[in-house]
């Protein structure tokens, strides 16, 4: 029974629900989050969509406790980011190109 409620709890620890510019809440899975250049991108993928697309966002820190998630417009950066991921998780997942 612990190992059952260890795993829920893992499980929804890694659901983020994240509020866009219209004030609408998205709940999303949190896949990683990776380094590139300096900076900080997490993998997300929609949490309530049979949808295997994912959305990388780039980690902007406000202050010690708070960061803002921005889109990531750079094709180059989202190659660069997407082909890191892809090699990290290569072994475990299957990816469509």
């Amino acid at each position: 029974m612990a190992n059952e409620e260890q795993l829920n709890e893992e499980e929804q620890s890694s659901i983020l629900t994240l509020t866009d510019e219209n004030g609408e809440d998205t709940d999303f899975e949190y896949l990683d989050c990776i380094e590139y250049d300096g900076k900080e991108y997490l993998i997300l993928m929609p949490a309530d969509e049979i949808s295997t697309e994912i959305i990388i966002l780039e980690v902007e820190p406000v202050d010690e406790e708070t960061e803002n998630y921005l889109s990531v417009t750079d094709e180059t950066i989202l190659d660069a980011v997407y082909g890191i991921f892809k090699e990290r998780y290569k072994d475990i997942l299957t990816f469509e190109d």
